[in-house]
């Protein structure tokens, strides 16, 4: 895979957009480029905030299902991969803010609730479609921006929320048209920025360290879930009927 985003810094905001078509889903190589651009961002002394976006259709569709449905081992890369861009983004030294638009799933949730704040599109839509591929995780990160039984409904029944739901739960700060998204996020930004740099390092790690529990902790919990599913011939199941775009069928 080439370089699955693009880099751009002004005015003490960097800007990392996904850019993976047709609908930025990565393989284990891709997260762990992205993990890395975030912390090199979050090292860089001209950076004082950074947005992340989206080209193309949607946000992010989270995983390459197709690297997962040739080699399921690759479900360790994966799970590392996540792991890191999603710790890049919240344990990052900078202000993270999203800017959210069409499908965000899988991973992209991950990114979301990751994430200092979160503006979106109106044509947003969020789920979490585990369980249909055969696989856990994300519900630590949910439970960031969405109360537990919505979680719980969202993850059992793979159904999607929308801007609009998004916003009455709270968890988005503002909902704006397509093409004025990233000026929503930048102007946020711009805010922020303005701000004294040392400041807003001491105020983020203060806010993280309140936080109620640890999200990387429970994360890892989750993932290991996820690893245990993939033993189970439902798991493949699941992933083989989604490469060949049927139904999957499950032994009674």
């Amino acid at each position: 895979m080439s370089t699955p985003f693009k880099t751009s810094i002004a005015d003490g905001v960097a800007e990392l957009m996904l850019d993976h078509p047709p609908v930025n889903a990565f393989d284990s190589a891709g997260w762990f480029a992205i993990a890395r651009e975030l912390e090199a961002l979050g090292a860089n002394h001209d950076v004082r905030v950074i947005v992340v976006g989206g080209e193309g259709k949607g946000f992010c569709a989270g995983v390459d299902i197709k690297e997962l449905a040739a080699d399921g081992t690759k479900i360790l890369d994966v799970n590392r991969g996540n792991y890191e861009t999603f710790r890049a983004i919240h344990r990052n030294p900078k202000p993270v803010i999203v800017a959210l638009h069409g499908f965000v799933l899988g991973g992209g949730i991950g990114m979301a609730g990751a994430a200092d704040i979160v503006v979106c599109s109106d044509c947003a839509r969020f789920g979490v479609p585990e369980i249909d591929r055969g696989a856990m995780g994300g519900g630590a990160h949910l439970q960031r921006l969405f109360p537990v039984q919505k979680v719980r409904y969202m993850y059992f029944t793979g159904e999607f929320i929308d801007a609009a739901e998004a916003y009455r739960l709270g968890a988005v700060e503002r909902v704006v048209p397509r093409d004025e998204l990233m000026a929503a996020a930048r102007d946020i930004a711009h805010k922020i920025a303005a701000k004294s740099p040392d400041m807003i390092r001491i105020a983020k790690e203060s806010l993280t360290g309140i936080e109620d529990g640890n999200l990387e902790d429970k994360y890892r919990w989750e993932q290991g879930f996820t690893y245990e599913a993939y033993t189970h011939p439902d798991s493949q199941e699941t992933r083989d009927a989604f490469v060949e775009k049927r139904d999957a069928k499950f032994d009674d």
